[in-house]
């Protein structure tokens, strides 16, 4: 075999295993049952942990704490009613373990024979791969938090005709979920969030 040709099998190779290399996440993944599991681990070296419902029991939150103490913790939950439950239930005990969240469109079937609801089983490498490189966490000292309620009333994103589309574009594109008028300033800060990147995401807001 000639220099040349060697030189051309060896880049083959180099570029068929970057195709089968998988992407390695450190820490545990929190989802919601094994077809997410499944899905993910098609295209990464991780670990998850399955919450198998909506019901997160006192066992289940102890599990994580220790999960987040050895590993670190994402909690990775489908964007609906149910997943918004358990990232909230889990947030509320355990502030410190990062998010990772999909859009509603990214989380849906690609066929009717997959049903309709909403999950991590049906995202993409791309979406998935986005999810986790943009996890979130809380501000470790709550003098690093700069939205005011006066910015969000700024913004739109409280009391106007249409703070709840705001709020719901704010959350899509941020990539923290849906929060009410009452519970976003505290969101925001929960998330990491800084006034600038209100303000970027919202500047591009269309009525």
């Amino acid at each position: 075999m000639s220099k040349k040709w060697r030189k051309r099998l060896m880049t083959m190779q180099r570029r068929c295993l970057s195709l089968t290399e998988k992407i390695k996440i450190p820490q545990v993944v929190v989802v919601e049952g094994r077809d997410d599991t499944a899905n993910l681990k098609r295209y990464f070296d991780l670990e998850t942990y399955e919450t198998r419902g909506s019901a997160i029991s006192d066992a289940d939150i102890k599990r994580i704490r220790r999960l987040q103490d050895l590993h670190g913790v994402i909690v990775f939950t489908d964007p609906d009613f149910n997943g918004e439950r358990i990232r909230r239930l889990i947030m509320t005990e355990i502030p410190a373990v990062q998010h990772a969240f999909l859009k509603r469109d990214e989380a849906a079937p690609r066929s009717k024979t997959k049903g309709r609801s909403l999950g991590i089983e049906h995202a993409s490498f791309e979406d998935l791969k986005t999810a986790l490189a943009g996890v979130t966490s809380h501000f470790e000292s709550s003098s690093d938090f700069d939205v005011t309620k006066n910015d969000l009333v700024r913004l739109g994103l409280l009391m106007g005709s249409d703070s709840r589309q705001r709020r719901e574009y704010l959350g899509e594109e941020l990539r923290i979920g849906y929060s009410n008028g009452k519970q976003l300033l505290k969101r925001l800060e929960l998330f990491g969030v800084i006034l600038a990147e209100v303000e970027e995401v919202m500047g591009k807001y269309k009525k």
